[in-house]
């Protein structure tokens, strides 16, 4: 659970999307992305509250239900959208992660075409998921051991060039204020890099939908989330902080920042090596789109919110049709990424870093209205507490609203805002179809009986 965890915010993001934070807010995006990952924190602070408290496999689908237990309507609305939401980003992550992964290994086979790369990618890890829990799990530990080994290395070399411990090498630091100084575009970036900073966060909650199928679900969320906390900060803030004093914010290296990191100490062959470690971090976002976007489509079913079609499971209790839909959305988003990648699939590429921020303040809300109830219903359930309750989490909300509303005010990030809201409206309008179906439903098939903590 715990290199699950770790290994579901390790991602491509960081390998090569910090680059282009970097490039747009200079050395001072070490605070872009500590902004973030401290909001990120907080978030999985209230997971493992509320995992630790109620394991259950739909996560926070249920939490967002049960948190309006005594306002129904409002429960199922803010359980419809929490879970398909979470669905819609991941799905569209599969998508990403197979065009990103297919164009990684063009880099050893250049001559290989795009789309059967893709295809390969899409049809390997579909195989993986449907074969058994387990062998999701061993493909990403061994996935999540590659990359988090990856970065702890690269943490204690880059630490040493820096701190003058390497041969040739001494202390140097310069890099953090020259070429412009540590904001030379001032401090609105830093909050641009912020919010674009988001997405590449977004992950490490998998495991409290993943920690539902192990043996003891309260003890490895409880283990997980805590190594979360713990190594995040370390792993983005440090690492981007050693990438800024090594290569200078404004050079054209700074596109591929690891690489460029890597050949300013001096290590040979670093373009195949970190393009084999950004490969292996795209399979296991890949990996993990399927894994969580099928368990969610699979909660979904459970309370009428998605077609009870795709709830059959396999003797390895493996949801096989929820993988499958999501699967062929991914087909779909990718034959999109080559028919139509300025309309469609940038429609889907803009949407879904704003959808995730939406799913993480209905989080926030969830746990800000679950702890309330807990503390007078089942106190003893509280083994795992949000910190200074409720003060961090009306600050973690009010972090994320602001970066919402930022958006509206940076060029760069309108377009994926109004799309994110977009997208937004759409759930929302089949809410509104799915409320007019259950018109017709018989009234047992819509009871829905309110979780009794004193019971579980």
């Amino acid at each position: 659970m715990t290199m699950i965890a770790l290994g579901g915010v390790i991602g491509a993001g960081l390998f090569v999307g910090s680059g282009v934070v970097i490039k747009a807010t200079g050395p001072a995006a070490i605070l872009s992305f500590l902004i973030t990952g401290l909001l990120v924190v907080l978030v999985m602070r209230m997971l493992g509250e509320m995992a630790v408290a109620l394991p259950t496999g739909g996560s926070f689908y249920e939490y967002a239900r049960e948190a309006w237990h005594d306002r129904p309507a409002v429960g199922e609305l803010a359980g419809f959208l929490t879970g398909w939401m979470y669905w819609y980003f991941w799905v569209i992550v599969v998508a990403l992660e197979a065009v990103a992964g297919a164009n990684l290994v063009r880099y050893w086979l250049p001559d290989m075409p795009t789309w059967i790369i893709s295809l390969t990618l899409l049809v390997t890890l579909t195989l993986t998921n449907l074969i058994s829990v387990k062998s999701f799990g061993e493909f990403e530990f061994w996935f999540s051991s590659i990359k988090v080994g990856a970065i702890v290395v690269f943490l204690f070399l880059a630490s040493l060039y820096v701190l003058g411990m390497w041969p040739g090498a001494s202390l140097n630091v310069s890099n953090l204020t020259a070429h412009g100084g540590f904001a030379p575009h001032g401090w609105v970036p830093v909050l641009t890099g912020a919010v674009a900073a988001t997405g590449f966060y977004f992950g490490a909650e998998i495991v409290t939908i993943a920690a539902a199928e192990t043996a003891e679900p309260q003890k490895a969320i409880a283990k997980a989330t805590n190594s979360v906390i713990t190594r995040v900060l370390v792993f983005y803030v440090g690492s981007v902080l050693l990438v800024v004093c090594l290569v200078p914010w404004s050079s054209p290296g700074i596109a591929t920042p690891y690489v460029s990191a890597l050949n300013a100490m001096g290590i040979p062959a670093a373009a195949q090596i970190m393009n084999a470690v950004v490969l292996t971090a795209v399979l296991s976002a890949l990996n993990s789109g399927l894994y969580a976007s099928s368990r969610m489509l699979f909660a979904l079913t459970k309370r009428g919110d998605a077609p009870k079609s795709l709830a059959k499971l396999t003797r390895n209790g493996v949801p096989v049709r929820a993988i499958l839909f999501a699967t062929l959305f991914g087909y779909a988003a990718v034959v999109m990424s080559y028919i139509s990648p300025d309309k469609v699939f940038a429609f889907l590429v803009d949407s879904y870093g704003t959808v995730a921020i939406f799913v993480y303040i209905l989080i926030a809300i969830s746990q800000l209205r679950l702890r309330a109830r807990l503390e007078r219903e089942a106190p003893e359930r509280l083994r795992v507490k949000m910190w200074a309750y409720p003060y961090l989490t009306y600050l973690a909300i009010a972090g994320m609203i602001g970066i919402v509303v930022a958006m509206a005010f940076i060029p760069d990030q309108r377009s994926p805002l109004l799309l994110g809201v977009a997208s937004l409206g759409i759930l929302l309008l089949g809410y509104v179809v799915r409320q007019i179906f259950r018109k017709g439903a018989p009234a047992a098939a819509l009871a829905e009986p309110s979780t009794d903590y004193t019971k579980l």
